[in-house]
C-alpha cells in the first residue's frame, strides 16, 4: 500500500512539473486537426514560396492572436468560454456574433468531415463516397444523439498519429521528392491559401481551457500558448513540402477536386501502404472531431438559447448532411470558406475584446503583451481583408 501511495504521488508529482508541456499539448492538439489535409494543394496552387508566406504570416497571426485571448482570460475573474469573454467584454452583440461565429464554423467543420469520409472510404475499398458519407453521417449522428463524446486526448492522438505517418513517407520517401515540384509563383492566387490554411491554425477555443490546466502556474501561460502555437506552424510546412515534392501542382490538378485531400493524393502518387496508414488515421481524426464538434453545437443549442432536445439535435446534424449530399462543393472549399468566415469573425472580436479587457479587467493579469494598436489593427484588417475576399470568391 505504502508503495502504491509513494508511485501515485510521484506519478501527480511529474505531472505538476510538467503543466507546461501539458498545456502546450493542449493547445496543439486542438489546432493540429483534419484541416492540415487541405494545406499541401493551397499551397501547390499558389506556389511553394508564395504559400509558405501565407502559412507563416497567418500562422504568426494566429500566435498573437491566441496570446490576446490569454491576457483577456487572465484578466477576467471566473471562468469563462468565449462567448462569454464576448458578452463581457463588448456586450449582448459580442456574444451573438461569437455564436455565429461558432455555428458557421462547425457546420462548415461538419460539412467538410463528411464529404472527407466519403472520398478516403472510397480510396481504401472502391464503391461511391456518397454512400459512405451517408453511413459515416448516420453512425455518428446515432453517437452524438446519446451523448458521447471523443475525449480531446484521443483527438490528440489520433492526429498526432496521422500527421507522423505523413512524415514518416517524407523520411522513407525522400529519393523520391522532386525539387521541381517546389518551383513556381502563382500570383493569381496568392490569397487562395488564406481561408484553408486559417482553418488549420485556429484553436482559440482551448485557450480558456488551458487557464484552468496551469491553476497555480498561470504565469508559465504565456509560454504555452507559445509553444502550443509556434511547433503547428514547422509541423505543417513540413507536411507540405514533404506532400508537394512527392505529388506536385500537375498531379494535384489531374485529381477530381475531393481527391485533393493530401492523404488520398500521397496514397495515388507516393508510397500506397503508408498512405493507406495515413489515411485511416485522417478517418478517425474526422470521426473524433465530428463528434466533438457535433455535441458542442447541440448544447449550444440546447442550453445556451433553450431549444428543445429534440430540435437542438434536428439543427446540429440536417444542415451539413444536406451540403455535404448536395454535391454543390467540396472538402477544400469548405474548409476555405470556413476558415476565412469563422475565423476571421473570431479574429475581429478577440481584438475588439482584447482593448476593452486592457480597460476594464477584473485582475492583473500574469502576462501582458506589449503590443500596440498598430498591429491589432492590422490583424483586424487582414481578417476583415480575408471574409471579404472570401465572400466575393464564393460569390462571384
Amino acid at each position: 500500500m505504502f508503495k502504491k501511495r509513494g508511485h501515485k504521488k510521484e506519478y501527480q508529482g511529474f505531472f505538476s512539473r510538467n503543466k507546461l508541456w501539458m498545456a502546450s499539448a493542449t493547445l496543439m492538439g486542438t489546432v493540429i486537426g483534419a484541416g492540415v489535409l487541405g494545406i499541401p494543394y493551397v499551397i501547390a496552387q499558389s506556389g511553394l514560396t508564395l504559400g509558405i508566406i501565407n502559412l507563416v504570416v497567418v500562422g504568426f497571426a494566429l500566435l498573437v492572436l491566441h496570446l490576446c485571448l490569454g491576457e483577456i482570460s487572465l484578466r477576467t475573474k471566473g471562468f469563462h468560454q468565449l462567448s462569454g469573454y464576448m458578452e463581457k467584454y463588448l456586450g449582448k452583440a459580442g456574444k451573438h456574433f461569437m455564436a455565429f461565429s461558432m455555428i458557421v464554423g462547425i457546420y462548415g467543420a461538419m460539412t467538410a468531415y463528411i464529404i472527407g469520409e466519403g472520398e478516403i472510404l472510397k480510396t481504401i475499398f472502391g464503391g461511391h463516397p456518397l454512400i459512405y458519407s451517408l453511413v459515416f453521417f448516420v453512425l455518428v449522428s446515432v453517437i452524438i444523439y446519446s451523448g458521447l463524446k471523443a475525449t480531446g486526448r484521443a483527438e490528440m492522438i489520433v492526429t498526432a498519429l496521422m500527421v507522423l505517418i505523413v512524415l514518416v513517407i517524407g523520411i522513407f520517401s525522400f529519393d523520391k521528392i522532386n525539387t521541381s515540384h517546389f518551383v513556381g509563383l502563382h500570383w493569381a492566387n496568392i490569397f487562395l491559401p488564406y481561408g484553408v490554411i486559417l482553418f488549420a491554425f485556429v484553436g482559440t477555443a482551448a485557450i480558456p481551457e488551458l487557464r484552468e490546466e496551469l491553476e497555480g502556474e498561470r504565469h508559465k501561460m504565456k509560454k504555452a500558448i507559445f509553444i502550443g502555437s509556434a511547433i503547428p506552424i514547422i509541423i505543417y510546412l513540413f507536411f507540405a513540402v514533404v506532400v508537394i515534392g512527392l505529388v506536385g501542382l500537375s498531379n494535384f490538378n489531374s485529381l477530381a477536386p475531393n481527391d485533393r485531400i493530401a492523404t488520398i493524393a500521397l496514397a495515388l502518387f507516393a508510397n500506397p501502404t503508408l498512405g493507406l496508414a495515413a489515411n485511416i488515421f485522417a478517418i478517425f481524426a474526422m470521426f473524433t472531431s465530428f463528434l466533438g464538434l457535433g455535441l458542442a453545437l447541440k448544447q449550444m443549442y440546447e442550453y445556451d438559447y433553450h431549444f428543445k432536445k429534440y430540435w437542438a439535435y434536428a439543427l446540429t446534424i440536417i444542415p451539413p448532411v444536406i451540403i455535404a449530399v448536395s454535391g454543390l462543393t467540396h472538402f477544400i472549399a469548405v474548409l476555405g470558406f470556413t476558415g476565412a468566415i469563422a475565423g476571421g469573425v473570431d479574429g475581429i472580436l478577440i481584438m475588439l475584446a482584447y482593448w476593452k479587457a486592457k480597460r476594464y479587467g477584473e485582475r492583473k493579469p500574469e502576462y501582458t503583451l506589449k503590443i500596440g494598436k498598430i498591429i491589432t489593427g492590422l490583424l483586424i484588417l487582414m481578417f476583415s481583408l480575408g471574409i471579404i475576399y472570401q465572400l466575393w470568391k464564393t460569390l462571384f
